[in-house]
């Protein structure tokens, strides 16, 4: 039950082998696909715009395991951005 207050957070390893700490923040399926979306959980600047950090990554299956993989394409990239951001503000405000 404690999981089910609170954010989750996972690490991800960048393509120059840093570490990321994200924080999940919703998950959809677009064309079959199933896509997560995360904000970083440290920011380096506070001045940033969070809609900048927002970080889609889409859920892969291999040997029985989920493996999370950029995205392929910007027109991709593009649309799943949309279907977040449509998501995210119809939970915050919309009554």
């Amino acid at each position: 039950m404690a999981d089910e207050y609170g954010p989750t957070f996972i690490t991800v390893t960048d393509e120059d082998g840093r570490e990321i700490v994200l924080e999940f923040v919703d998950a959809l399926e677009y064309n079959g696909q199933q896509y997560q979306a995360f904000f970083p959980a440290e920011t380096e600047g506070a001045d940033e715009d969070p809609d900048n950090g927002l970080v889609i990554l889409k859920v892969l299956h291999e040997d029985g395991e989920d493996l999370l993989s950029t995205l392929d394409s910007d027109e991709e990239l593009d649309a799943v951005y949309d279907l977040f951001m449509e998501s995210l503000f119809d939970e915050d405000g919309e009554s």
